[in-house]
């Protein structure tokens, strides 16, 4: 059965944002974030190098800007669409922001911290877990990735 994906310029956003990530150097991760009713709210792409900060994840900057634009720290009902599975520090920031959904690209085995790694909506600890919907876009995703990194080996 394959998960519900809405019909949205979700996945195609992300995926733009990753690309142009890789344009800049860092590694091409995309996110984007839906309104409820399905408009886009905020995206971005890696900017950790160009930035000089770890914590520059596509989600960590989608999120900021999305509860900029709305003036608060929850985005209740909110979809999120990311090119990779998100890390734990992502993972961890989506729950805190109490996005609803989440749809990933590819998975992130060495990593990710939702369906690999820690799996932070599992743990005891978590006060919200979106729904998880993993694979969507992930052959495109993951392409971009593998491209990316082997033009640097």
């Amino acid at each position: 059965m394959s998960p519900p994906f809405p019909a949205s310029p979700g996945m195609a956003q992300a995926l733009a944002e990753a690309r142009a990530a890789a344009e800049r150097g860092e590694v091409p991760v995309g996110a984007t974030i839906l309104a409820p009713g399905g408009k886009i709210v905020a995206s971005a792409g890696n900017r950790t190098r160009e930035l000089s900060d770890p914590t520059a994840h596509a989600e960590i900057l989608a999120i900021r800007a999305a509860c900029a634009a709305l003036g608060s720290e929850r985005l209740i009902g909110h979809t999120l669409f990311v090119t990779l599975e998100p890390c734990p520090m992502c993972a961890a920031a989506i729950g805190f922001a109490r996005i609803a959904k989440l749809y990933y690209g590819a998975p992130d085995p060495k990593g990710g911290g939702v369906d690999h790694g820690p799996r932070i909506y599992t743990l005891p600890t978590c006060h919200h877990a979106p729904d998880v919907y993993g694979g969507i876009g992930e052959v495109a995703s993951a392409t971009l990735l593998r491209e990316f990194f082997s033009a640097r080996r």
